[in-house]
């Protein structure tokens, strides 16, 4: 992870055992205490999002929360092992086995489960490895984005379940296949959009839901990231020793293999991801969902390219996606190499409504009030601490209560196939309208080929509806 990225989205948290907890009092002008956490539990109990459960240590111990659950590792890479390590901050976890496809990044994980827990864990470079043993309750899956699916899918056949990176995958059909195998298998499955599991956002948009902001007929992201820069256009060449290259390329098209393409990079790249509309545009989006409510999109249209870096990568450096939903229009935009972006903030989101704006970061949030109007108090409020910790500790939870998590698959899907759709947009080059029932776009056969995606043989994708 580059340093400018490891700031940006790590070194501001601090990682407590404790998550930290609703603050009891917070002057929201016609908010009370008792009519904020009553809002909260409203939103708690709807179904698509599952619960906001904003577990820690001391909870659902009827669930056996001392029972050890042996979890198996799926892509070792940065994000992997620090899901291990977060996984790791709850005593009960083990991992026996861990796969990647490269020595290197295998051998990094080895180590960290040697000093946490003092054994050397079993490594293979297929997953599939993994999904056999019956030591395994659980897997993670944090691979690159092409991988996500057809691991996911498989384990839950597999009876385990699955904490799983965001986005679901590389496409639309891959998440409703994602959403069908964990409900055909009664399998707990949860999308590491951890989000979901701040008590501060939660805060926030529990004065979205108060009506304190007016009628909400705006909602913005925007991530300005100044420390993406060109990664060059480096030459094919042999894979390092020690890579699997043919099981890391999997379902995705056969392509000789570029230093570019690999790890890190790979976001940039269409056959493995969808770059930053599906990378930051799934954490930000899926706030402006929460707040917003569980509607889908009618249309949407997106514009951009690759206007500032000079490289071999694919997807835009510049993009502005617009979508019209029931009653209000969500903006996102993305630029690279700047980090000048609203309201002061390099990202972040916002909600406009007709008495004042919302806007939030992981620095916190704030109330700006219409200057022709006084019915709100302009104000801020902090940061809270990291959420990995409790979005695992719920994930935990529910593994054990057999509860939907905070970021359930049909949330994640929800939020996927909204960020999915920008880029459809974009690639097609023509404002598209949406068919949430049959998950298709309404007669345009050139963009309903990008709902799906073709599989390399001789992987295929159980449960996954054909282009």
């Amino acid at each position: 992870m580059p340093p400018r990225m490891a700031a940006a989205e790590h070194l501001f948290w601090q990682f407590p055992r404790e998550p930290v907890r609703l603050q009891p009092e917070l002057s929201m002008n016609a908010i009370t205490r008792r009519s904020f956490l009553g809002r909260s539990a409203v939103a708690a109990a709807t179904p698509l999002f599952g619960g906001l459960v904003f577990s820690g240590p001391g909870a659902a111990r009827a669930a056996g929360a001392n029972d050890k659950v042996r979890v198996g590792l799926i892509g070792a890479g940065g994000m992997g092992k620090g899901d291990l390590a977060t996984f790791f901050k709850n005593p009960e976890v083990d991992c026996p086995i861990v796969c990647d496809v490269d020595d290197q990044m295998l051998a990094g994980t080895v180590k960290l489960i040697e000093e946490q827990r003092g054994h050397q864990p079993d490594t293979v470079k297929d997953f599939r490895r993994v999904l056999e043993r019956k030591d395994v309750e659980a897997v993670i899956v944090a691979t690159p984005d092409h991988w996500h699916a057809l691991p996911t899918v498989l384990a839950c056949q597999a009876g385990k379940d699955v904490y799983v990176e965001k986005p679901l995958a590389t496409s639309i059909a891959e998440g409703r296949a994602m959403v069908e195998a964990a409900r055909r298998h009664n399998r707990v499955v949860q999308m590491g959009a951890q989000r979901r599991s701040c008590p501060v956002y939660a805060q926030a948009v529990a004065f979205v839901h108060s009506g304190n902001l007016g009628k909400v007929g705006l909602a913005r992201a925007w991530a300005c990231l100044d420390w993406i820069a060109s990664i060059g256009n480096p030459p094919d060449s042999d894979p390092p020793p020690g890579v699997d290259y043919e099981m890391w390329l999997g379902p995705a098209p056969k392509r000789p293999f570029n230093k570019n393409r690999f790890h890190f990079n790979f976001r940039w790249f269409w056959d493995y991801a969808g770059g930053l509309m599906t990378d930051w545009g799934v954490h930000l989006i899926q706030v402006l969902l929460w707040g917003m409510g569980p509607e889908p999109p009618k249309a949407v249209m997106s514009s951009g390219g690759k206007y500032v870096l000079t490289d071999n990568s694919e997807t835009p450096d510049t993009q502005i996606t617009v979508y019209e939903f029931p009653g209000y229009t969500l903006v996102w935009e993305h630029r690279v190499s700047v980090g000048l972006g609203l309201y002061g903030r390099p990202w972040g989101m916002s909600f406009t409504g007709t008495e004042g704006t919302l806007v939030i970061n992981d620095d916190g949030w704030e109330i700006i009030r219409e200057p022709s109007k006084d019915t709100l108090e302009a104000k801020k409020y902090p940061r809270g601490a990291d959420p990995r910790p409790a979005h695992v500790r719920n994930f935990l939870d529910c593994v054990k209560s057999r509860q939907p998590p905070a970021m359930n698959l049909e949330a994640g899907h929800h939020v996927s196939t909204v960020a999915h759709l920008g880029n459809i947009a974009l690639r097609s080059g023509r404002k598209l309208t949406w068919d949430h029932v049959n998950e298709q776009v309404v007669g345009d056969e050139a963009a309903n080929r990008l709902v799906s995606v073709p599989y390399r043989k001789p992987w295929e994708l159980p449960l996954m509806k054909r282009a």
